[in-house]
Parts: C-alpha cells; sequence; structure tokens
C-alpha cells in the first residue's frame, strides 16, 4: 500500500546512483518528484522509468533548490521526503514508516539516522554514525534553512526520532569526490565567513540537528584555523576510534576529516583576504 508521502529527489549527471535511489522509495511513495538541473547524461531516462513527474530548474544551491520545489510545484501530499540522488532508504526505515502512516500520526515532522557506505563499507566509528537529519515533514510546517551548504531543515511542530536509516552511498572515484568536495568546500567557507552569526537551529542542549550545529559553529570555527583540522582528525580517529573502520575507513576518515577540512581552511584564509581588499 503506497503511504501518502511525496518524495522530492533532486538531480543532476546521476546515473551511478539514481536507479537504486529510486528503487528505495518506489514501492511505498504515493507520489515520486524530481527536480533537475540540466543533466546531460542519462539521468532523466531512468528516472522516467519510476515517475513522469519531472522538472527542470536551474541550480543555485540545495536549499534554494529544495524550497523552490516545495513552493512551486502542485505536490500531491501533505507529507514530504526529501532525498539526496546517493542516498537510499533502507527497509527499516520503509517498515517504519508503513507502520506510522497507516497509524494515528502524532508529529509534524520525523528525524532519522545516515548510515554512510563508502566502497561498500558501513562507516561505523569516527563519529559518523549516527548522523541524524530530518527529512520526513509536513510542507505547511517546514522548509530548508537558507545556507549555502549543508542544510536542515526546519519544522514548526512535534518532531521525532525514528530509528530506521537512510543509507548514503559515497563516490568511490576519489577524482569525482575530490571535485565535488572543493566547490562544497568553497560554499561551506562562505557560510562560515557570511553567515555564521546567522545559523539557526543551534544549541548544546537541543536536538542532534541543533547540537552538531553547536559543535560546528560555537565550538570547531572558533578553534585556530588549521590547527583545528588537526584536532578534529585525531578527535575521529583515536578518540572516536575511526580506526576501527578498517583500512577503507581510514581512507574516508583521511579524505573526509582531514583533506577536505584543510580545503575549508584554505578557502577561508583565501576568502578572509579577498574580502578585506575590497572591504567587505
Amino acid at each position: 500500500m503506497a503511504l501518502d508521502i511525496s518524495v522530492i529527489v533532486l538531480t543532476y549527471n546521476e546515473e551511478d546512483t539514481i536507479k537504486e535511489c529510486l528503487e528505495s522509495v518506489f514501492p511505498w511513495a504515493k507520489e515520486i518528484i524530481v527536480v533537475d538541473s540540466g543533466s546531460s547524461d542519462q539521468t532523466l531516462s531512468i528516472v522516467r522509468r519510476f515517475t513522469d513527474k519531472i522538472f527542470v530548474h536551474p541550480f543555485e544551491n540545495f536549499a534554494q533548490q529544495r524550497n523552490w520545489a516545495q513552493d512551486n510545484l502542485a505536490i500531491a501530499n501533505e507529507w514530504v521526503f526529501h532525498l539526496d540522488a546517493d542516498e537510499r532508504v533502507s527497509r527499516e526505515l520503509a517498515l517504519e514508516l508503513a507502520d506510522i502512516f497507516l497509524g494515528k500520526l502524532e508529529a509534524d515532522g520525523f528525524m532519522m539516522p545516515r548510515k554512510t557506505i563508502f566502497r561498500e563499507k558501513f562507516i561505523r566509528f569516527g563519529g559518523h554514525y549516527p548522523v541524524y537529519q530530518l527529512r520526513l515533514f509536513k510542507k505547511s510546517k517546514g522548509r530548508s534553512e537558507l545556507r549555502m551548504y549543508d542544510q536542515n531543515y526546519i519544522v514548526e511542530g512535534k518532531v521525532m526520532m525514528l530509528k530506521g536509516a537512510i543509507i548514503n552511498v559515497i563516490e568511490p572515484d576519489l577524482r569525482i569526490w575530490r571535485k565535488k568536495h572543493r566547490r562544497w568546500a568553497e560554499l561551506e567557507a562562505k557560510e562560515v565567513i557570511l553567515n555564521k552569526g546567522r545559523i539557526l537551529n543551534i544549541g548544546l542542549l537541543g536536538n542532534p540537528i541543533e547540537r552538531r550545529n553547536w559543535l560546528r559553529y560555537k565550538l570547531y570555527y572558533e578553534m585556530p584555523i588549521f590547527v583545528r583540522v588537526f584536532f578534529y582528525f585525531f578527535y575521529r580517529l583515536f578518540l572516536k576510534f575511526g580506526f576501527l573502520d578498517g583500512w577503507r575507513g581510514l581512507v574516508f576518515h583521511f579524505w573526509q576529516g582531514l583533506w577536505y577540512r584543510l580545503q575549508v581552511d584554505l578557502k577561508i584564509l583565501k576568502l578572509n583576504i579577498l574580502y578585506h581588499n575590497q572591504g567587505i
């Protein structure tokens, strides 16, 4: 039985991942909506096997793209589930959603853990699991924060936590991975410089997303530039037992916990110099 949920997926040249993503929601989602940013590969031909609700809209950032979808598309259901093209809904989460939506709904949004898979390895340690995401909510109650990178969703009302997970499959080709993360590093650097003081949804004693925001913006980014990068890598690898993820985990924690963080700090340094010279 299909659940009264509209799944919204953003795409741009996702031919390697979109099939598995849509297969994970097709059996139970009453509506699947794909918002594409001009894919030039086989993404849309794959999408058409699952839905004809395909819309093309120029990409600015993830937050604006998702809010545009909620504000401008004729979404059939009150409940929306935002999913990335490289993510899948686990069988456990699908069954949990069925139990909830076939019963009495007592929340306005749901938060769920995300599992990261890197080269067929579940990254269990290093503080990388569970990382909670708020992705399912009433469209009249929630929307994305207007952030350039790593946006969260803010819901007015009661939010409950689920046990079933979203599965995030990381790109195994490190060349593509580096290209994407250099772009994301610049967005995060701009977010830190321009918007750090305006971050919403933050608090050490709040929910997992609010605590994560507090640790990032009130602790990590208050530490000396570059020093914090090596502290964070040490914290992930040893204090959070990242070494227990094996050699594939070591590769992942190095690239995501050290290399990427260095890229962000390099971008912050360059942007600070640029903005200073421009009098910003």
